[in-house]
């Protein structure tokens, strides 16, 4: 394997499988944008505090899935050199691991019904599932919204080039994830629920078929709009959003997996998709689009409508405080189709800057947790982690800094409510300071600020610094805390 800023990635995933009990003790993984993601058999038999002490991890998140910090790009790396050696690792089979260690299954399997046991509320399940489908398409939606913004860039300096075709061609490719993310989210939602993925699409495609405006009309009649059976609304393409998407991709997937053991083997071929979308897409269409809509739209009020137009300043404290508590509880997922949809709707998401500056109170923290202490390991590891905690990669700060320190914790996420506040006050006093995409975070999101609004997010930041810095200095740190690290 390659190297990559001194990482020898075969021999770091070589020393992670020795410390997490070797390839049998691995049930799946998978990577996000920063973390390697382990489901493990025996957590007993893994060792975080060596994991932690490798030089290129940032922090390991312990759970329902080991999770592995690593770092953007880093990740995706360790990820393929696991699979190097896991793909030649004969112990890697979980047939033979079955067959042959009766006795050790029985024990992973108890192990995993004990896990599963402490988190089984279904709300934990669902923004689970939610990562699952939204986290692929997070690259691209980084791409297309650096095109945008580059493009928006172009059009400020150069008015003229908004009339050569090949940089409309160009621009274009900034609007590409909007226009098919219906598409994408069907597929991947589909094969997270176990369904035929190219189904999940299907029923996407229909949910944003034009034909739902209503009956073409005829010389006899005039159109007539389509409506649901139970709600009486009137359907339009895209009623229910990203959410109906996904709900709609669930039940094609339910359906598939009851009608398929009754169907001979020999017409599965023809009548399992084809009795799946006839059941499916009828559900979806007087069901599943308007309860999806009412969802949405409750959603979006609370979010956008009362805590950030009504509430304005004490809304965007709200969001920006409590943003990494939920972090915590693995709900923040929930909040990736109200973005997906705000970027559809509107061309950005006004609720993700200032989410963002939740990072950026750790960012405050951690200053002032190396200003204050004596501790040449803490010092150190600040130092490690602060830059990329401006670039918003926050896990080093939050679990090797202030979640360890834990009073630190609580600063960091009332300073960053500042940031929040202030972008909230921008909202309604300015305009709307949006962004173009979702997934980047602290100075990195500030090429993809839509419509020139980029320095008012950069002052929110620096309001989230400041709070951090402040009330960690003040109140949120005493050197005997840092002893213990």
């Amino acid at each position: 394997m390659a190297k990559k800023k001194g990482i020898d990635y075969r021999h770091t995933a070589e020393s992670v499988l020795e410390l997490i009990g070797g390839a049998r003790n691995v049930a799946a993984f998978t990577n996000c944008m920063t973390r390697l993601r382990l489901n493990i058999k025996n957590p007993s038999k893994v060792d975080i505090a060596a994991l932690k002490a490798l030089p290129s991890v940032q922090g390991v998140v312990e759970g329902d899935q080991l999770q592995i910090v690593f770092g953007p790009g880093h990740a995706q790396r360790m990820k393929e050199a696991l699979e190097e050696i896991l793909h030649t690792d004969k112990d890697y089979d979980k047939d033979t691991d079955k067959d042959t260690d009766n006795e050790y299954y029985e024990l992973a399997e108890e192990t995993k019904r004990k896990v599963k046991a402490a988190q089984t509320h279904p709300l934990q399940k669902a923004f689970k599932h939610i990562g699952n489908i939204f986290i692929p398409i997070i690259p691209a939606f980084i791409a297309c919204g650096l095109f945008l913004a580059v493009s928006n860039i172009c059009i400020v300096a150069y008015p003229a080039a908004s009339k050569n075709p090949w940089f409309l061609l160009i621009a274009g490719v900034g609007t590409l994830v909007g226009g098919i993310l219906h598409i994408i989210v069907g597929y991947n939602a589909s094969k997270e629920f176990g369904g035929t993925p190219i189904l999940g699409a299907v029923a996407a495609a229909f949910i944003y078929s034009p034909a739902i405006n209503g009956i073409l009309a005829t010389a006899e009649a005039p159109a007539q709009p389509l409506t649901s059976l139970l709600f009486g609304v009137e359907l339009r393409p895209g009623l229910g959003g990203v959410l109906g998407v996904i709900l709609a991709a669930f039940l094609l997937s339910l359906i598939e997996k009851k009608i398929r053991p009754i169907i001979p083997a020999a017409l599965d071929l023809f009548l399992v998709p084809f009795i799946t979308l006839l059941l499916g897409l009828t559900v979806t269409i007087f069901l599943i689009m308007p309860i999806s809509a009412l969802v949405m739209d409750g959603i979006t009020y609370v979010l956008v409508d009362l805590a950030l137009k009504q509430w304005g300043v004490i809304g965007g404290y709200l969001l920006s405080a409590l943003f990494l508590p939920l972090v915590m509880l693995g709900m923040h997922h929930g909040l990736i189709p109200i973005h997906a949809q705000l970027i559809a709707n509107t061309g950005y998401t006004v609720l993700l800057p200032i989410l963002a500056c939740a990072g950026a109170g750790q960012v405050g923290m951690a200053i002032a947790v190396f200003v204050k202490t004596k501790n040449k390991n803490l010092k150190e590891l600040i130092t490690n982690a602060l830059p990329i905690g401006f670039l918003g990669i926050g896990e080093p700060l939050i679990y090797g800094v202030s979640l360890p320190l834990f009073t630190p914790f609580i600063t960091a996420c009332l300073g960053a409510g500042f940031g929040g506040a202030f972008i909230g006050f921008v909202n309604g006093a300015v305009g709307d300071v949006g962004s173009t995409a979702i997934g980047p975070s602290g100075l990195i999101l500030l090429p993809l600020i839509a419509n020139g609004m980029w320095l008012w997010y950069l002052l929110g930041l620096l309001c989230a610094y400041a709070g951090g810095f402040v009330l960690t200095y003040f109140f949120g740190y005493k050197e005997s805390a840092g002893d213990k690290k």
